[in-house]
Formats: structure tokens, C-alpha cells, sequence
């Protein structure tokens, strides 16, 4: 078995030109095996363009990358077999069933089984896994979107890849789809060790799966760490919300601990209805991006130390 401290993704300095438009400015990042990065970044930002060039299908103008310890511009049959891609939609094979379609896919993966991964995924296995098991041998132009949305996803993940990329994965799915959804990504980077690398706009989603948030704008990457630690980066900001007689308070302090301890030396049991609460991801999302936006940010944010300077 691979150690999980394994770099799947190394990327450094990555830059992407057209004529005198910079797409792409010094992109460094790394992802380890089972490990779920979620980036997020405003239209134009460079995301899809990143992961076009991850995936081979897009050149670059400079810089370093390995994917799975290859160059993806030189990256052979053999390479391209240890990756799964989930596209925003497909819209062929409707008068195919899904269980064939899978299992005619599937067997392109064969060549590529090693003793270490086993391909391509049982048929049957990965329908039951995306929650199409009632729908195996239904025409796949009878799908509702969402059940073409999984089938999507069964399409990305026939090969066993140890490597996943997916734009958009839960577009149209509906609260209990995009619940299994989530399960099936922790299910692929914890048990199967796969690095899951995704696209979405959803950043409650992106909060529930990621173990890395790397965010971009303006073609940077502008903060990169754990939801945890990237919620706690707005110079540490909380709003207190409390209650006295009947009357709603609310103050917005960067010493939550302190204000609260002086607020119950002056108000002490007449206190009600307490809550503090620290800035969300969608807040530092938002302040970040802003931030880069408006020029305050020059450099790009690699480490929480970084991004809370």
C-alpha cells in the first residue's frame, strides 16, 4: 500500500498566458494521496484552466507540474488510466443502458489492472455505489438529471483512478443526492485512497468535503488550508450576540473571550441568549477575494500564517 504522505499533485509556479493576458501567476500547490482539495474562486479566476492543464488536455507557459509523478503534457496511456475525470455533463449515449454502458467502459481499463489497483470497478459494485442499482438497465435518456448527474459520476470513477478531478460534481442534484454524493467522496478518499480535486460554487459543500480549501483570484491562490483554518484567518473577528431585560445586543470584536468575560462582570446572571460566533467560510471567502481584488493582496497565500498576516 502507498504511504498516504505520498505527493500525488506537485505544482509550482505554474503560470498561463494568452498573448498579454496572464491567466494563470505562480500557482503552487500539493496534494497528498486521499486527500480532498476543493477549490473555489470567482468566474475567470483560473480554476478550470488548472485543472485543464493537470489533466493534460491544456499546455502551459511555464513553471513545474507532476501529476501522479508524470509531466502531464508527456503523459502516456498507462498515466491517463490512473485518473478520473467528472465533467459539468455529458450529453451522448442516451439509447445506451447504464449497465452497459458502464461495463463497455469499463473494460478499456483492463490493460491497466495492477496488483496494487484492480480495474476496472465491478459493474454492479459501482452502480449499487452511485444509487442507480433500480436503474441499471434503464435507457439512460429516462435518467432525471440527477440520476444522470451519478451516472456522471460512475463514468469518472470506472477506472479505479487514484487521481479524480470534478467541475461542478452536484450540479442539479437534489438535498438527499447530494448527501450520498458526499458519502461517496469520503467513501473514494478514505477507503479507496483516492485524491479527490474539485470544482464548486457551494462553499457549505465545499466546508463538508474538503480537507484543503485552496482559493483563487485573479489567477493567484490567494488562501490555501483547512476550512477550520481558513474560517479562523480574518484577524480572528467574532460577532457577540447576547440579551439583558428583554433588549438584543450585537458587537463585533477580535477578543471574543475578553469582551464575554467583561460583559458577565457587568451584567452577570441578567445575561441571555449568548452566542458567539466566529467568521464563516463564506465570510472569508468573501473578504479574501475582495481583498485580491481591490489590490490588497500581492503576494500569494500558501500557509495559515500567510493568509492571518
Amino acid at each position: 500500500m502507498t504511504s498516504n504522505n505520498e505527493v500525488v499533485l506537485d505544482v509550482d509556479t505554474l503560470r498561463m498566458q494568452y498573448d498579454t493576458n496572464e491567466v494563470l501567476r505562480d500557482v503552487t500547490f500539493q496534494a497528498r494521496r486521499g486527500e480532498v482539495l476543493v477549490m473555489l474562486g470567482p468566474n475567470g479566476a483560473g480554476k478550470t484552466t488548472t485543472i485543464e492543464i493537470l489533466e493534460g488536455f491544456r499546455g502551459r507557459s511555464a513553471g513545474r507540474v507532476e501529476v501522479l509523478g508524470v509531466d502531464p503534457e508527456q503523459g502516456d496511456e498507462q498515466w491517463r488510466a490512473r485518473i478520473g475525470v467528472v465533467l459539468q455533463s455529458w450529453r451522448d449515449h442516451a439509447k445506451w443502458r447504464v449497465r452497459e454502458l458502464l461495463a463497455h467502459l469499463g473494460a478499456y481499463y483492463r490493460p491497466y489492472s495492477t496488483d496494487r489497483v484492480q480495474r476496472p470497478w465491478d459493474t454492479d459494485e459501482l452502480i449499487e455505489l452511485v444509487g442507480l442499482s433500480e436503474l441499471a438497465d434503464a435507457k439512460i435518456s429516462t435518467l432525471s438529471g440527477g440520476q444522470r448527474r451519478r451516472l456522471d459520476v460512475a463514468i469518472g470513477v470506472v477506472g479505479r483512478p487514484e487521481l479524480l478531478f470534478m467541475d461542478e460534481p452536484t450540479a442539479g442534484f437534489d438535498p438527499a443526492a447530494r448527501r450520498d454524493f458526499h458519502d461517496l467522496v469520503h467513501r473514494l478518499a478514505d477507503l479507496e485512497d483516492t485524491t479527490v480535486l474539485l470544482t464548486t460554487h457551494d462553499l457549505d459543500e465545499a466546508e463538508i468535503l474538503a480537507d484543503r480549501i485552496l482559493i483563487l483570484a485573479g489567477g493567484r491562490i490567494i488562501a490555501d488550508g483547512s476550512p477550520d483554518e481558513l474560517s479562523r484567518s480574518i484577524a480572528g473577528e467574532a460577532q457577540v450576540s447576547w440579551t439583558v431585560d428583554g433588549r438584543r445586543f450585537v458587537h463585533t470584536t477580535t477578543e471574543s473571550t475578553k469582551y464575554v468575560h467583561e460583559l458577565f462582570k457587568q451584567h452577570g446572571e441578567d445575561i441571555a441568549d449568548l452566542e458567539v460566533r466566529r467568521a464563516s467560510l463564506e465570510d472569508t471567502y468573501m473578504t479574501l477575494v475582495k481583498r485580491a481584488e481591490s489590490g490588497e493582496a500581492t503576494e500569494p497565500v500558501h500557509t495559515l500564517a500567510e493568509v492571518a498576516r
